[in-house]
């Protein structure tokens, strides 16, 4: 089957729109975030904690807050993008035109992993206004961010298909994805912990996203940078596998 260009652009552009229609509150809640934290942690905290593997302490948190935003704007953007057609009855003129599957969850998918690489990349900018950041292998970290945004962009897709309420699409970001990455060593080493604290840290997932990351940025990591793409690509397989199972069976979305 030939792919339907003008209907995935369509959709496509449609989100990036309303994107575009609510900027300054995609941008702004972000960016004030991101702040505060390298005023709190970065300037008062960084003042009483010393060099981290040989990097000040405000530069060495910018992988952890550049994942979190990666995380919770990636899977906020398409859950919402999915949702609100289901919501409002519009799912059903998609349902109705002559588009496949794959094109429906290409467009939605691709424009929250764009939206989310474009938060990201203020997010770097912003950063550099607090601390110095030296990207070490640039390569690396737009080959990550691209990553970990589609990954967890159809992550966002799957939450907004399956949920019925506003209430169950916010639990996971909020109540899940968020402390995972405070505890995932986005703010500190995992040398830095006590033995048995190190251990229940090395099943948290979004540890080996944080410090495939911090590898890219400055060469160091608690782990082996090979670990930290072989989980993302996993988890990323995973994704497909559940999506495919669920479309397969019709599940909101024309098969």
């Amino acid at each position: 089957m030939k792919f339907n260009y003008s209907a995935f652009k369509a959709i496509y552009l449609h989100e990036m729109d309303r994107f575009r229609r609510t900027l300054l509150q995609s941008l702004l809640s972000p960016v004030l975030s991101t702040s505060l934290y390298f005023i709190v942690f970065g300037s008062v905290i960084g003042g009483y904690v010393e060099k981290i593997d040989g990097i000040s302490y405000g530069s060495y948190i910018v992988p952890g807050l550049l994942m979190l935003t990666l995380l919770t704007q990636s899977i906020t953007n398409t859950s919402f993008g999915i949702f609100f057609p289901k919501f409002n009855g519009t799912i059903y003129e998609i349902l109705a035109a002559p588009i496949s599957t794959f094109e429906i969850v290409l467009a939605f998918v691709g424009a929250g992993a764009s939206k989310t690489l474009l938060v990201g990349i203020v997010i770097f900018i912003t950063a550099t206004f607090f601390v110095e950041v030296n990207v070490k292998y640039p390569l690396l970290v737009f080959f990550l961010l691209i990553l970990v945004a589609f990954t967890f962009a159809l992550f966002g897709f799957l939450i907004g298909l399956m949920s019925s309420n506003f209430e169950q699409m916010s639990i996971i970001p909020t109540l899940i994805i968020t402390p995972m990455v405070f505890l995932g060593g986005s703010l500190y080493s995992l040398d830095m912990l006590p033995p048995f604290w190190q251990t229940v840290t090395y099943f948290n997932p979004v540890v080996y996203l944080i410090n495939g990351l911090r590898f890219a940025f400055y060469g160091v990591s608690d782990f082996n940078i090979w670990i930290s793409i072989s989980s993302m690509v996993f988890f990323l397989i995973v994704c497909v596998v559940i999506v495919s199972v669920l479309l397969k069976k019709g599940y909101n979305i024309k098969s």
